[in-house]
């Protein structure tokens, strides 16, 4: 009976941590949005149960995801800041769980340098889960539709593309066939939008050259020069700040680039310069910059070009139909 007694005990303090984890309504991946004038900012947020407590992740907007200082329940409130725990950073976001989403807010802070004064304002954004996506695999025999010309040196135009802030200088131009920009210039977005497809992309790196190319507005694989650098989350063909590339396949700078990038649903391969370095790879979320994070619509291709110098010669995107 002693033994019994024991082994259901032990049982019970096995399945609680599960049992408790599964009630708390926070628990994982978030898509934010902002709301009124702040509809294009979009965060995202994974909360899980650790041993001592929530732990999390958070991309505020821009950069990558990040570890959390702080995640706690606090009168029925989701309680949230960046930074270790000794030392956070960056605004206190609260949100509560209405409807299977989360409704929150935080305080944006804004000036306060140079003698100018702060500013203080607050920012009010939903949540809901992150979606699930249907089984999907970037390797399988696609059925291709035509192919969408974006750019092509051999008969060039920009009349493919708008930019991400109309308000603001586009900076970019065909100079000897090419598509270029003069940095720092707005960020390109083609006028048409996709599901699932295949993208070539060739390019031209000056040294220290950053870009990047934007899956349906939403995904970033970073454009940089990193030749004979070890591989990282930020690195040529990354899934910026989700998944570094399995290998560098980088040329040197002024050496036209090649890639191929299959995306469907989650899924992408990419192969660059003639190496697959990512194979099936799943994307867990949007990264930083992404217009926006409806994931499950079709969306643009966006060419990054406000920090350095990039060239292209042939942007062209083969939609997949089946």
């Amino acid at each position: 009976m002693r033994i019994l007694l024991s082994a259901c005990l032990l049982a019970a303090v096995l399945v609680t941590p599960s049992v408790s984890a599964q009630s708390s309504p926070f628990l994982g991946s978030w898509n934010l949005t902002g709301t009124g004038d702040d509809a294009s900012f979009v965060y995202w947020l994974k909360v899980e149960q650790g041993p001592a407590g929530l732990t999390g992740r958070f991309l505020n907007r821009t950069g990558s995801p990040v570890s959390l200082g702080v995640v706690k329940v606090e009168s029925g409130e989701l309680v949230f800041q960046m930074g270790r725990p000794d030392n956070l950073t960056g605004p206190e976001f609260r949100a509560t769980f209405q409807n299977g989403r989360l409704v929150g807010r935080h305080i944006q802070r804004q000036g306060g340098r140079g003698g100018a004064p702060a500013t203080e304002r607050t920012v009010n954004w939903v949540g809901v889960p992150t979606p699930a996506w249907p089984a999907s695999n970037a390797n399988a025999a696609h059925k291709y539709g035509a192919p969408v010309v974006l750019f092509d040196a051999g008969s060039p135009s920009m009349d493919a593309w708008g930019v991400q802030f109309p308000e603001r200088p586009v900076n970019w131009s065909v100079v000897e066939g090419l598509l270029q920009n003069q940095p720092p210039a707005n960020n390109l977005v083609s006028k048409q939008r996709f599901s699932d497809f295949k993208l070539e992309a060739e390019y031209k790196l000056s040294p220290k050259s950053n870009a990047g190319l934007y899956l349906r507005g939403r995904y970033e694989m970073q454009v940089l020069d990193d030749a004979g650098q070890p591989t990282a989350l930020t690195g040529h063909m990354s899934i910026y700040g989700r998944k570094a590339p399995d290998s560098n396949a980088s040329l040197a700078p002024g050496e036209w680039q090649r890639t191929e990038i299959i995306l469907v649903g989650n899924r992408v391969t990419v192969t660059l310069n003639g190496t697959r370095i990512h194979d099936n790879a799943v994307i867990e979320g949007i990264t930083g910059g992404a217009l926006d994070n409806n994931e499950l619509t079709p969306g643009p291709i966006m060419i990054q070009g406000d920090h350095t110098l990039a060239q292209f010669r042939k942007v062209v995107v083969t939609p997949i139909v089946k």
